[in-house]
């Protein structure tokens, strides 16, 4: 009998059946929803803050969440790119306005290079485990890190139109660091100068603005071999193109059965796997510039999708 007096208690907008009221109102609902797309980077619990702060209302944090996905808004993680000063914005899309119109022939002249590390160990944040509800913790999908990947090597290479360079490991264990006099004697000397002479006078050499590419040696090398150099906006990957062909070497490496175990191993796969990249792979990311200086004037020297 005590059970069914307190039961009879229940509120009425509680009963079974009977919808809850919305703890906001349309004008709040409004306000939640604008001040997330005012900042994108809002979390739903500084929202709610806000939300008390303005308008009074102690709404919890799972109801802003439902508020911004009844209006499509959802979590996801974020898209990221080098961070890019009003500066950088300006010189990326002037750089992408005068090639825009660049044809193909255009392109077949410039040897795109860049370096890359690739480590022992690593996670690329595209593996995915499956596992039923209840399991997120189980030891049986863990995914075990190894500090500083177990280590790694960074590798130097081009690619063009006609094809690419041979790789060099220009860093890893017993390695000294790649400075102007190492990559000026095992990059641009035995590389990009034979590379040059093949494709003729019209040449172009792309490099970025790393320490060992800038350096006042380099540059006085380069002009002593008379290679042209394409003057490339600062924090650019997304322009290049060898960042997708460094990528695909990646995952070509990570493929290999039986996964390399030793730094040696790691080192033969990476030279075989670049070796065995097709030339119409290579041909597709050239042909792809167009759109992505399209892609960058459209962002106005913004981050792309790149």
């Amino acid at each position: 009998m005590q059970i069914t007096s307190v039961a009879c208690q229940i509120k009425p907008d509680l009963e079974v059946g009977r919808p809850r009221s919305r703890v906001t109102t349309e004008r709040q609902d409004r306000f939640i929803v604008t001040t997330s797309l005012r900042n994108r980077h809002l979390a739903s619990i500084e929202i709610q803050n806000q939300l008390r702060d303005f308008h009074g209302v102690c709404a919890s944090a799972r109801t802003v969440r439902r508020r911004l996905k009844e209006r499509d808004m959802v979590p996801h993680k974020p898209a990221n790119g080098p961070k890019l000063t009003r500066a950088h914005r300006t010189a990326r899309l002037h750089f992408a306005r005068s090639h825009l119109n660049w044809t193909q022939q255009d392109l077949s002249r410039v040897l795109f290079s860049d370096e890359s590390k690739i480590v022992l160990h690593g996670n690329d944040g595209r593996k995915k485990v499956y596992r039923r509800k209840g399991e997120c913790f189980a030891q049986c999908w863990f995914e075990e890190r190894v500090a500083y990947g177990g280590g790694s090597w960074t590798v130097w290479g081009g690619i063009s139109a006609s094809g690419k360079t041979q790789l060099e490991v220009v860093t890893g264990p017993r390695l000294p660091t790649l400075n102007a006099e190492r990559y000026i004697r095992e990059c641009l000397g035995p590389h990009v100068i034979p590379y040059a002479d093949y494709v003729g006078p019209n040449f172009l050499f792309m490099h970025d603005n790393a320490r060992a590419h800038a350096a006042g040696s380099v540059r006085e090398y380069l002009r002593d071999v008379n290679i042209t150099v394409m003057v490339w906006p600062a924090r650019s990957p997304d322009m290049n193109p060898i960042e997708h062909m460094w990528d695909e070497l990646k995952r070509r490496v990570r493929a290999r059965q039986p996964v390399a175990q030793t730094m040696q191993e790691l080192k033969t796969a990476i030279e075989e796997e670049w070796e065995m990249i097709p030339h119409n792979f290579i041909e597709r990311l050239i042909k792809s510039m167009p759109n992505r200086m399209r892609a960058v004037v459209d962002a106005y020297g913004g981050n792309t999708r790149y």
